[in-house]
């Protein structure tokens, strides 16, 4: 499984990350963008309404009405224009090991791939082909500020191109790097190239690193001042820092080339060339000495004494924890289709690599030459954020029992803040991982007086096992306001040995962000599952009523979540975003958009879930049980949590707040809404019931009844002063 937790950058490498992450916004279909109001949530057959945030309650007090979303504009199925796309690194040859090729560079040197000390760039380029042209320049600077574990290869693949104009172009490196007339393909086909402007990195042990583009400043049919995405210097400076490319395969536009097959080793599938290397990648993150799997997959003996188990969790697509439907599954091609890459985070094996291994497991499993093995990947013992600028943990242990079932513990801890921060970086470290399930951190301001209700505003921090850091570019962060508390809810899982856990939290500071990361719900509340019910539906839904940029979602049910999708509507047309066929409880993942989704005001958003409340499903509590809405895992939730951004929104603040409309929201939140409560509830019964409210705002201020109480209570009132 890949390790996704980046460590801070050199210096040189922030402008990267924050050009890549920013241009995947610019490069959006739809450059526009959505925030989250929640106008429409229900089971089948019903339609309520409630809210999230303060945001959403100053909408609806005050009435907005937004007009509809503008048309976008037809796609035709052929673009002319076209630049990098990123593709799932299984289907494009990341991880796999590369033969070990001969070959002999301009000067009559010769060289094997494999000979070069550290890491080697082997980039496509060409004295014909205009795109190679345009990027040479690009690659002249390149070899100026390569890390000294990295060299430089160049590969012309065009047989007919001028011999002379090569040495000129050879000759802008001032001798750095070699460069190849790979006149017969040979070298090409042996590394997987495709364009005149592919790049492959591999390291010391002949393993792919990164396949793709240089970047997105030249494609077909456009060129830029300058890139939006610098992939190849992003896959670098993560290389370097000892970690995997965030988007570690993309194709390259550029002039195809007829070795574009990538040859493959006619040698016997063995351990050490193809099979270690896939479980590198795949499983030992996990599953090795020191980390969270139950066994150690990270030798050869390993994974033979554990062959039946793999073999059977990988027939069942339950390992690696990846339950996102695959698009690709549809293809009539799908062992051998690149597929664009939907997730940054994704787990999941390509068919290839799932075949690969599946084939070796049921074999006689030889074990190879050990001259093929990869480089061995080591793990660093302390923060994988590097060293936090804050750390909190719990006062005191807590105990969690040997046997049976813990309801969700709730710690809060106090930060001592005493100035508004911006979190760029975030890892949960349990004390105990072997039964700590999962863990949501919610922010409790000063105001607060109680944990979040039943977590429906959002997490600002999770863990689930291999995925303990939430990490963001430079320029994007998520506030932590001065005199915060945090609530964590802890789901401990008892492991037949009673013990103690005592889980911390280390933040990363930054200075005030460009963009504030948030988080809100898609949330049903009125959920209703009858007994024995294998296959209920319900469904939520939020109307966008602002611009905003999604970057990821997480949903969250309880042990009878069977299945459950997010679908975007817009204009009358329905788009799945995100569908997980086969829901998991033990694996709360976030699914995290490798390019981020811009919606417009008047976009809606739909969560549906499926539950399985009978007696076939063997973790059902009670099939005997109406189901309803709870805490606990007894209990359901029907949760589709979303974390986005509103681009062009100051950090802090909420859309709007500088209008004439937000100015009046600032003001009532600033009015004794306590006096004007107790003014209003003539009866004196704690709540607003619809007669005692103003007819001219009964039906705005009725939407503050989050809990379809039939009244608002003074919690639900008091929030309007909270963000």
């Amino acid at each position: 499984m890949p390790n996704v937790a980046p460590k801070r950058q050199h210096a040189a490498a922030v402008p990267a990350r924050r050009r890549a992450f920013r241009s995947a916004v610019l490069n959006s279909a739809v450059l526009r963008s959505a925030g989250l109001r929640r106008a429409g949530v229900g089971g089948v057959g019903r339609s309520v309404t409630g809210f999230s945030g303060v945001l959403w309650l100053g909408v609806a007090l005050l009435g907005v009405v937004f007009g509809p979303a503008s048309s976008a504009l037809a796609v035709p199925t052929e673009p002319v224009r076209r630049g990098p796309v990123p593709l799932k690194p299984g289907t494009h040859g990341v991880g796999q090991l590369v033969p070990a090729t001969r070959f002999t560079d301009l000067n009559g040197t010769t060289h094997t791939v494999g000979d070069q000390e550290g890491s080697t760039i082997y980039a496509a380029t060409g004295t014909s082909c205009p795109l190679s042209v345009r990027y040479l320049p690009t690659l002249v600077q390149l070899a100026k500020t390569l890390p000294d574990t990295f060299s430089l290869v160049l590969i012309n693949p065009t047989a007919t191109d001028d011999r002379d104009a090569m040495r000129r172009d050879a000759d802008q490196f001032s001798n750095t790097v070699a460069y190849v007339h790979d006149t017969n393909g040979s070298l090409s086909a042996a590394l997987g190239l495709q364009t005149t402007t592919d790049v492959v990195i591999i390291d010391a042990a002949r393993t792919v690193q990164y396949h793709g583009a240089i970047d997105d400043q030249y494609g077909f049919g456009y060129a830029l001042d300058a890139p939006r995405h610098t992939y190849l210097a992003d896959a670098i400076a993560a290389l370097a820092a000892g970690r995997e490319p965030t988007i570690a395969a993309t194709d390259a536009p550029g002039c195809e080339l007829e070795t574009a097959a990538r040859l493959t080793p006619t040698d016997e599938l063995t351990y050490h060339r193809q099979i270690s290397r896939l479980v590198q990648r795949h499983c030992v993150d996990c599953h090795r000495d020191g980390g969270v799997g139950p066994f150690s997959l990270d030798s050869y003996d390993d994974l033979v004494a554990h062959a039946g188990m793999v073999r059977e969790v990988l027939r069942r697509g339950t390992m690696p924890p990846w339950f996102a439907a695959d698009d690709a599954a549809t293809h009539d091609n799908e062992v051998s289709s690149e597929r664009p890459l939907t997730w940054a985070n994704e787990r999941s094996l390509a068919p290839t690599e799932k075949a690969t291994l599946l084939s070796w497991l049921e074999s006689e499993k030889p074990l190879g030459d050990a001259r093929d093995a990869p480089q061995s990947t080591t793990y660093p013992d302390g923060w994988l954020i590097g060293q936090p600028d804050q750390i909190w943990n719990f006062a005191e242990p807590q105990p969690v029992k040997a046997t049976g079932v813990m309801p969700y513990q709730n710690i809060v801890v106090d930060t001592g803040l005493i100035e508004d921060r911006w979190v760029q970086a975030i890892e949960i470290r349990p004390g105990s991982p072997e039964v700590v399930h999962h863990v949501l951190v919610h922010v409790l301001h000063p105001e607060d007086d109680e944990v979040p209700r039943e977590d429906r505003e959002g997490y600002w921090a999770v863990y689930v096992p291999g995925q303990s850091v939430q990490s963001y570019p430079e320029g994007f962060a998520r506030k932590l306001p001065a005199g915060a508390r945090l609530n964590f809810q802890m789901h401990y899982t008892p492991n037949g040995t009673a013990t103690t856990d005592t889980t911390r939290i280390g933040v990363v500071y930054s200075d005030t962000p460009d963009h504030e990361i948030r988080t809100t719900g898609i949330v049903n509340t009125r959920l209703e599952i009858p007994p024995g019910a294998s296959n209920h539906r319900e469904d939520a839904s939020i109307t966008i009523p602002t611009d905003a940029m999604v970057l990821a979602f997480l949903p969250h049910m309880h042990l009878r979540g069977k299945a459950c999708r997010y679908e975007l509507t817009r204009e009358g047309a329905t788009t799945t975003l995100l569908d997980v066929p086969r829901y998991d409880f033990n694996w709360q993942l976030i699914y995290r958009l490798a390019e981020p989704l811009s919606l417009s005001r008047g976009d809606r958003l739909s969560f549906t879930a499926y539950f399985d409340n009978s007696s076939s499903n063997p973790a059902n509590p009670d099939p005997t049980e109406t189901v309803r809405w709870g805490p606990q895992t007894f209990e359901e939730m029907h949760l589709g949590y979303i974390e986005y951004y509103l681009p062009g929104v100051q950090p802090g603040r909420e859309p709007g707040e500088d209008s004439w409309w937000g100015e009046l929201v600032s003001r009532l939140r600033n009015t004794d809404l306590d006096a004007a409560f107790t003014r209003l509830d003539t009866n004196e019964d704690g709540e607003l019931v619809r007669e005692e409210l103003p007819d001219h705002l009964r039906d705005r201020l009725m939407r503050l009844d989050l809990d379809k109480s039939g009244g608002v209570s003074r919690e639900e009132a008091a929030r309007l002063h909270k963000r």
